[in-house]
């Protein structure tokens, strides 16, 4: 729903660059419940300047309140042409969670991660990304349309701990967590794209939802957008304990598939 609300709502945007998406998108998402600032609990990961604005890192590592656990987590790129870029909620309130994904970065933007706790409370934080000026969602596909839909939906599972030094080695024993990297193979067609042969606009197709489940339990759901990048890739804290995930992605064609990963050792 806040998906939607917030494409909806790019219609309704300030016409000028100069006047903030954020007010009204805030309002659309969250109405007037306040958002406390959590910045020193929601560390952002995100570029100054994106290298690639077509495939850009961005993502979070959450803490909740004491006694609070997280439910669920937004993210808004303000400017991007859908700027609710994902949404992932846990079947399973964490007090701890980590995430990122290859993002599209439209346009120099604020991004805002707000994340719903336990009790329905808001928090929290953000950023500016300054961009290379590829203006990411209009650019041309990195690969041949056709032959991408060959392998439309296929998925890769693996779990490795978060890179990082010895302090974040630390943080996830401590969080009794490791990482679970999903890569997938879709074009993520933002409706934007020109074929550079037929000067006709690709119609819009992107991976609409991923059920995530670890040993058999519902794990995540996340509902993406045009905003992910080709090819995308999702990365999300899961139980170190785990010993197989399931996935099923559907996109907004309809399509559906699924991969298992054994975690080796296991």
């Amino acid at each position: 729903m806040r998906l939607v609300l917030a494409f909806l709502l790019t219609a309704a945007l300030p016409a000028s660059a100069d006047e903030p998406a954020w007010p009204d998108l805030r309002e659309a998402l969250f109405g007037d419940q306040p958002i406390r600032d959590a910045s020193g609990m929601i560390a952002l990961s995100a570029p100054l300047r994106s290298d690639d604005d077509a495939r850009t890192f961005i993502g979070a590592d959450i803490d909740a309140p004491p006694g609070r656990a997280v439910r669920e987590v937004t993210v808004v790129l303000d400017n991007n042409p859908m700027p609710v870029s994902a949404v992932i909620e846990l079947a399973h309130p964490l007090p701890h969670f980590r995430f990122d994904a290859t993002l599209r970065i439209n346009g120099p933007t604020p991004l805002h991660v707000v994340v719903e706790l336990d009790d329905g409370a808001l928090m929290g934080a953000e950023t500016f990304v300054k961009t290379s000026g590829q203006g990411a969602c209009a650019a041309p596909p990195g690969t041949d349309p056709a032959a991408a839909l060959a392998t439309l939906g296929d998925m890769t599972i693996s779990f490795a701990r978060w890179p990082g030094g010895a302090t974040d080695a630390l943080r996830q024993l401590e969080n009794a967590q490791t990482g679970l990297t999903l890569d997938i193979s879709h074009p993520s067609h933002s409706g934007m794209q020109m074929d550079q042969i037929t000067l006709l606009f690709t119609p819009m197709r992107y991976v609409d939802a991923l059920k995530i489940a670890l040993d058999g339990r519902p794990y995540a759901d996340v509902t993406g957008s045009i905003s992910l990048s080709e090819n995308p890739q999702l990365r999300i804290a899961v139980p170190a304990a785990t010993r197989r995930a399931d996935v099923t992605l559907t996109d907004t064609d309809g399509t559906e598939r699924h991969a298992t990963q054994l975690r080796a050792g296991y």
